[in-house]
């Protein structure tokens, strides 16, 4: 396989056939975010990709699942896209789920009747960041879109058939801003009423602009028990006819993994208790991006 960088994929598309399609990120503005910065983004010739696959075919057949790299592949314009998922379906026939990195630019570029087809092709699941509900944050971070936008788009993806992983930043906010924060991010994640949630915690990154503002004292940071305190109002503001809420990145202070609505009152008594310190939390050299 031809990789070029560091590739980025979901923590639940591990064992996946890693094809990456796109180099970096389409946006690359957010200023929480130093994964892509100073790439350009840029799409791979279809010679290349055309041969990924070839390998893929000869030394993955054991994996049913493939994920499209890198930052943005729903970006790619759609003839060529369809191309890429025809050859995968032609070549790779034993792969029963593609998915795929979108963000709010990428899905409004495409009609409805274009995701349909990009669904009927094997796009059976998109990852789209949100990070917050919370429009003030959005604006402050550069995410480029705000919940409004956030919500038109996520439901979009769900009418075309496609399944919805939305990632959120726990303490993105800071002190300031966490229970806006918790609460708008919440009625964005209803007014989806999405498949999966994976909630990360943030972890300030050298070089980013958010960084340099907690280093400047414009931002400050939350501790683990605030964080947990946060993403337990999260999780009661967040209502799911039929989700599963994640919180077990390598980020995390406490691994949580709960199906919406059922096992609400039991994660938050899971939440209650660490803060009471009845359950220990990760320490932090332990944590990782």
């Amino acid at each position: 396989m031809h990789y070029e960088g560091m590739m980025i994929r979901p923590p639940s598309e591990a064992d996946s056939i890693l094809l990456q399609v796109t180099l970096g990120c389409s946006h690359n503005k957010c200023t929480f975010c130093g994964t892509f910065r100073g790439k350009r983004f840029n799409i791979k010739k279809d010679d290349i990709i055309f041969k990924d696959i070839e390998f893929a075919r000869s030394h993955c057949q054991r994996q049913n699942r493939l994920f499209i790299c890198d930052g943005d592949a729903m970006i790619v314009p759609q003839k060529r896209l369809v191309k890429i998922l025809q050859r995968i379906k032609e070549r790779l026939p034993w792969v029963e789920r593609v998915g795929l990195y979108a963000n709010t630019k990428s899905i409004a570029m495409k009609t409805d009747e274009q995701l349909k087809e990009l669904h009927d092709l094997g796009v059976k699941i998109a990852y789209m960041g949100l990070e917050s509900g919370d429009d003030h944050i959005l604006k402050q971070i550069k995410k480029g879109a705000d919940s409004a936008k956030m919500i038109k788009m996520g439901k979009r993806v769900k009418q075309a058939g496609i399944q919805l992983s939305i990632t959120v930043l726990n303490g993105l906010g800071g002190r300031k801003n966490s229970v806006r924060h918790a609460m708008e991010t919440g009625r964005v994640l209803s007014a989806i009423d999405l498949d999966f949630v994976g909630a990360l915690t943030l972890m300030l990154v050298p070089g980013t602009e958010l960084y340099d503002q907690h280093k400047k004292g414009d931002f400050e940071l939350m501790n683990p028990e605030e964080m947990l305190q946060e993403l337990g109002l999260m999780i009661s503001s967040t209502h799911l006819s039929n989700g599963l809420f994640h919180a077990n990145h390598a980020s995390n202070y406490l691994p949580i993994r709960a199906k919406l609505p059922e096992e609400k009152e039991k994660t938050l008594e899971r939440i209650s208790q660490a803060l009471k310190g009845n359950m220990a939390l990760k320490p932090e050299h332990m944590r990782a991006l």
